[in-house]
């Protein structure tokens, strides 16, 4: 006897007795014959994706596509296999998260069902930020081992083919990684990228536009990214403008220098020819609040002499990255971090210049004070107890000095031990929410609360779900309509993401339904591991991976590419 669907099962209710729910997968059943539909959404709010006003009306999805957008009943008597209805719904775009860290959930063993994320309506992740799982020269992969085809791949095109392969419920793309093209020619050397060196790292940055890339993504605040000069990105970069690549990056600077960060951004992008697109924006730390607004001014004077600048966030105040963030960049070259945790004389001199900054970094544990810098990734038996306290209160616990407990457990767990920083304030957040250049990313991976351990940001689970809940319905900071063009076809816009971000007929049926009067984030950072609520169906490609709230286990997610891929020419 054929087996029925999970998501078919979830589906029954809403649909006719008889009614089966196709999907676009391999293996699946064939699309609905003209005149009929897989799925009609009917009773709904349109939100297209425009920005332009709700509007009532019906969806009809035949395969992976929208076939039919009509006015409300004209599809209530057609055929069809399956029906949601949305009565006091909003039908709108599926939301697209531009900073995503789930590339390691769509390989190997990965869960590429990304319940965090399709549970607050994320129907394409967009990844890329620092580092990427290719390009690789032949030292990376002799150092990958037999990771090699697992998680280290020669090119950014075998790398988006197996991930293909693993299958995720979210379409899934990237950015090339900065650091990683740093790594091609440079290793973990500090120092000025030499021709040689630079020749290497366009060469893959223009094999990585043609297997797909959206353009290069750094994070100038962390080695080895943070030891490339201006005048290399800027190369690198120009590597990537004939393709249409756009330059991403976490800047060299969110706090002290934040202004001063954005104007190398500028001249980065403008300098190689590209748009510019500045990671969660924020201005870190409570001495450079002020900052935010001058920002804002600078990106808009920017705009109007005719600069393609944007940004993106996310809506918190605490940021999250590695403890080791708290130590200067130096201290990780070649490598060499542990090593020079461990060394007494070198370890004096992190601790110095920790305590009594001489040169131009990121220090993160001095921004958001011990007082203000929460451990998460605690890994060893000693040490998980400290999970989810201060740094201050763990240092007084152990009868150390803060520096010396953060070298401490960063030597003692190996490892970079996740931290969140609470950096900024919420009238900046707000303020910056409803610039008309904004989008949304998490900044994090997909995460199922049923297996996760430990603490993480709540950004991972209500990114997208805060926006609406908070910011939308409750305090009113922009329009349902502006935020979902902001979710969505803002970022399918900017990165050229062919025929998605939209609700249009022809496009593919990415498509989030949800209430407007419930839909809210529950994930905090106390209590994380909390799915959102009020997202009622999500469809990717035309297959429900939310029904009713639950994932249905479906992965129809594909591969999303740049305009510089050479395979567009066999799709036409």
């Amino acid at each position: 006897m054929r087996r029925i669907p999970l998501f078919l099962l979830a589906l029954a209710a809403c649909a006719p007795a008889t009614a089966t729910v196709p999907t676009s997968a391999p293996g699946a059943p064939p699309p609905a014959p003209p005149g009929e539909y897989d799925v009609v959404i009917e009773g709904g709010r349109i939100v297209d994706g425009t920005g332009n006003a709700w509007y009532p009306g019906d969806l009809g999805i035949r395969g992976d596509r929208i076939v039919a957008i009509t006015r409300p009943g004209e599809l209530s008597e057609r055929p069809a296999r399956a029906r949601i209805n949305a009565d006091g719904m909003i039908v709108s775009p599926g939301f697209i998260d531009i900073q995503s860290h789930s590339r390691f959930n769509f390989l190997g063993t990965g869960d590429g069902r990304v319940v965090s994320k399709v549970t607050m309506g994320v129907t394409t992740e967009i990844m890329g930020e620092s580092t990427t799982n290719a390009p690789s020269s032949p030292q990376m992969l002799e150092n990958a081992g037999s990771a090699v085809g697992i998680s280290q791949f020669e090119t950014f095109g075998e790398w988006l083919e197996a991930m293909e392969q693993h299958g995720g419920s979210v379409n899934f793309g990237s950015f090339v990684g900065g650091s990683t093209i740093r790594v091609v020619g440079m290793g973990l050397a500090m120092g000025e990228a030499r021709s040689p060196e630079r020749r290497l790292m366009q060469q893959a940055v223009r094999q990585s536009m043609e297997d797909g890339a959206f353009g290069v993504a750094t994070a100038l605040v962390y080695p080895p990214g943070n030891f490339a000069s201006t005048d290399e990105l800027i190369s690198i970069n120009a590597a990537a403008a004939p393709y249409g690549g756009v330059y991403i990056t976490h800047m060299r600077s969110e706090a002290d220098n934040f202004l001063e960060a954005i104007d190398e951004a500028i001249e980065i992008g403008t300098q190689a020819g590209v748009p510019i697109e500045i990671y969660h924006l924020k201005a870190g730390g409570r001495r450079n609040w002020y900052k935010a607004v001058e920002a804002v001014a600078k990106i808009d004077s920017a705009r109007a002499a005719g600069v393609d600048v944007q940004a993106n966030m996310y809506p918190y105040t605490a940021g999250g990255t590695g403890l080791d963030a708290c130590f200067p960049p130096w201290a990780s070259a070649d490598g060499l971090l542990f090593e020079n945790l461990a060394n007494p004389e070198v370890r004096a001199r992190i601790r110095a210049e920790m305590e009594v900054q001489t040169e131009p970094w990121e220090a993160f544990c001095s921004l958001a004070t011990p007082e203000g810098t929460m451990l998460l990734g605690l890994n060893l038996p000693e040490h998980q107890q400290y999970r989810g306290w201060w740094l201050a209160d763990v240092a007084e616990s152990m009868g150390k000095h803060w520096t010396e407990t953060a070298m401490d457990l960063v030597l003692a767990e190996r490892q970079r031990v996740s931290t969140m920083y609470f950096l900024m304030s919420e009238e900046n957040v707000a303020m910056q929410i409803a610039q008309p250049w904004i989008k949304f990313g998490t900044d994090a991976g997909g995460i199922d609360p049923t297996t996760a351990t430990g603490l993480a940001h709540p950004r991972a689970y209500g990114t997208f779900t805060r926006v609406l809940g908070k910011y939308v319905r409750e305090d009113g900071v922009v329009t349902l309509e502006d935020a979902v063009r902001k979710m969505s076809s803002a970022v399918a816009t900017r990165l050229r993401i062919r025929n998605r971000g939209f609700l249009r007929e022809g496009y593919y049926a990415d498509v989030v339904v949800f209430d407007p009067e419930t839909v809210i984030d529950h994930a905090t950072y106390d209590e994380p591991h909390q799915l959102s609520t009020g997202v009622a169906y999500v469809l990717v490609n035309g297959v429900p991976v939310v029904s009713r709230g639950e994932h249905t286990g479906a992965m129809p997610g594909r591969a999303v590419r740049g305009p510089g891929w050479t395979g567009w020419e066999d799709r036409r």
